[in-house]
């Protein structure tokens, strides 16, 4: 019997070739995103110029972050009978692996936002919302957010709790009982509750995003040929080309769930080395290095982003990525070295997008550019 491709391509340190490179590239995207948010105001219009429309859909960076934590996560058990191996022993290599760096970009950020109180996508920190997001509650309670990316910290924190649950779903359902179980109850409430689907809010991402995280999980015991991820992709591709940005951003909720399995099975393919080309792109060292520090990127990029961020257009907008984007790169580095404890690839870090790829609606003072916010 052929060997699962786990089996072959994971090495004694569960580093799956590909894998760091595609976190890294999501994790750049996520910046180069918000240099566009800032220079072109009026999300979700594309009020630049159309070449760079797809900057718009920052959101997508967080489905594809969502199902590669659930899939790295996944990759041991799934060799190991969909078996934790011990839960207090993964508690604290998560609580090792996320809290310290984000505890401390937390405090950088109040500071910031409070020295800096019209600092873009930051708002001055107060009591309350200081308590709220060191607990990582921000996806339950709704507080102003000292860096707005950390909305999904705290919903990748839930996500990363419910892991056990979704193993032993898995263990005693099977793979689609176990994926009707997370998805059936997100799918029934936005057709009961339209504007749970559609509008913007503050809160509750958690559960929304809970299918994506769960087949990143399935896909962790599957075989897939990249053509399947095309051809799951493409539909949803064209869908949102043919109905524009606006449409497509007061319609995350269900075009996530959409484009959900073609993520995982790309992901899949990937950890099959396939297509072995992009793979070896993917594992080339500058990108395998760019993952390796892609959390601490996504924890401080966006107070030096709206440092550096001057002016409107397209000028502005080239000066803020060729400033920012380096010095994103080298503090993240930085960060990265002091603060983040090593482990294996098969961990994933919790990164994701700020509000205007999906994350908390807070409207914005009238003097600021607009928060982040989705309209889904």
């Amino acid at each position: 019997m052929r060997p699962h491709p786990q089996e072959r391509i994971v090495q004694d340190d569960h580093r799956v070739a590909g894998l760091d490179g595609l976190r890294g590239l999501a994790a750049l995207y996520v910046v180069v995103h918000h240099c566009w948010l800032l220079s072109f105001p009026g999300y979700p219009a594309n009020t630049g110029p159309g070449w760079l429309g797809w900057l718009v859909h920052g959101r997508f960076a967080v489905v594809v972050f969502i199902t590669l934590s659930g899939f790295s996560l996944a990759l041991a058990p799934a060799r190991n009978g969909w078996r934790l191996g011990g839960l207090r022993r993964y508690l604290r290599r998560r609580a090792r692996r996320i809290l310290p760096a984000y505890w401390v970009a937390l405090v950088l950020s109040a500071a910031l936002a409070a020295c800096l109180p019209a600092l873009p996508l930051s708002e001055p920190p107060t009591v309350r919302s200081m308590v709220v997001y060191a607990l990582l509650l921000q996806d339950f309670v709704a507080a102003p957010a000292p860096n707005g990316a950390f909305w999904s910290i705290a919903v990748e924190a839930g996500l990363y709790l419910a892991f056990p649950l979704v193993l032993l779903a898995r263990r005693r359902l099977g793979a689609i009982a176990t994926l009707v179980v997370v998805t059936v109850p997100v799918v029934a409430a936005g057709l009961l509750v339209p504007e749970l689907a559609t509008g913007a809010r503050a809160t509750g991402y958690t559960w929304e995003l809970a299918p994506l995280f769960t087949l990143g999980v399935l896909a962790a015991g599957m075989r897939a040929r990249p053509l399947l991820a095309a051809l799951a992709a493409a539909p949803v591709l064209a869908l949102i080309v043919f109905r524009g940005p606006v449409w497509t951003v007061t319609h995350y909720y269900w075009l996530d769930l959409a484009v959900g399995p073609a993520i995982a099975l790309f992901l899949a393919a990937v950890a099959g080395r396939r297509p072995a080309g992009l793979v070896r792109v993917l594992d080339c060292r500058p990108l395998r290095a760019l993952g390796g520090y892609s959390y601490s990127l996504y924890l401080i990029h966006m107070p030096i982003v709206a440092l550096v961020h001057r002016g409107t257009g397209l000028t502005a907008y080239g000066e803020t990525v060729f400033l920012a984007v380096p010095l994103c790169l080298a503090a993240a580095r930085l960060f990265a070295a002091v603060l983040e404890k090593p482990g294996p690839q098969s961990v994933s870090p919790p990164t994701a997008d700020t509000g205007h790829t999906g994350g908390p609606a807070r409207p914005a003072p009238a003097s600021r550019p607009h928060k982040a916010g989705p309209a889904a």
